[in-house]
């Protein structure tokens, strides 16, 4: 059996849910513009992968097996309108930056994918590490796609001056690719292939 740390621990840097498994890419490519929207939806993730990961392997052996797949949907779409409902109350403005992409949470294959994968074969605890693993595994690309994306596309971080106003005098202008989605394409390609050359150099696979 997997010891509490290594269940939290793999997906976030052997078994990545975007590099390695290639899941939450439609997200990870629209909402990685700039930072606090990029963290705002990796911890949202968080909170439900985990939280429906604790529901529903605890209440898996109740659970019948010709309407697992309604009570899977509807456990993580009121963990999606909840999580949404606090965004809106306590960080409006970031709210309305990533749009519907709250709500589109219910459709992230990370969720329901943890949820068949691990929680409904494992007990309560481990399945709760398993969904903050792969939150965070999730939301680490996020930080890393977004802080990359924003000081090159538009000289800022956390909308924070960065690029020095005398660099552009000097003839320095923005990445206007990097506020694309073929710049966050690229970024999560290359930390993908930078993460597969660190594994096979490990002996992962």
């Amino acid at each position: 059996m997997s010891s509490p740390f290594s269940t939290m621990a793999t997906p976030i840097f052997k078994n990545n849910p975007v590099l390695v498994q290639v899941l939450g890419i439609c997200s990870s490519l629209a909402v990685t513009t700039n930072v606090s929207t990029g963290l705002t939806m990796g911890i949202s993730v968080t909170a439900v992968v985990a939280l429906s990961n604790l529901i529903l392997s605890s209440m898996r052996n109740w659970i019948p097996g010709k309407i697992r797949m309604i009570v899977e949907l509807v456990v993580i779409a009121v963990l999606v309108i909840i999580t949404d409902q606090v965004l809106k109350a306590y960080a409006f403005d970031v709210s309305k930056r990533l749009s519907v992409f709250v709500a589109l949470i219910i459709t992230n294959c990370i969720v329901m994918g943890r949820v068949e994968a691990f929680a409904l074969a494992n007990k309560p605890i481990p399945s709760l590490l398993d969904g903050i693993g792969n939150g965070l595994g999730y939301g680490a690309v996020l930080l890393l796609v977004s802080t990359v994306r924003e000081i090159a596309g538009s000289g800022t971080w956390f909308g924070m001056q960065v690029v020095p106003q005398a660099a552009y005098e000097a003839g320095y202008s923005n990445m206007g690719l990097m506020v694309l989605a073929p710049g966050a394409f690229f970024l999560i390609a290359l930390l993908a292939w930078a993460q597969t050359e660190f594994l096979l150099r490990k002996g992962g696979k």
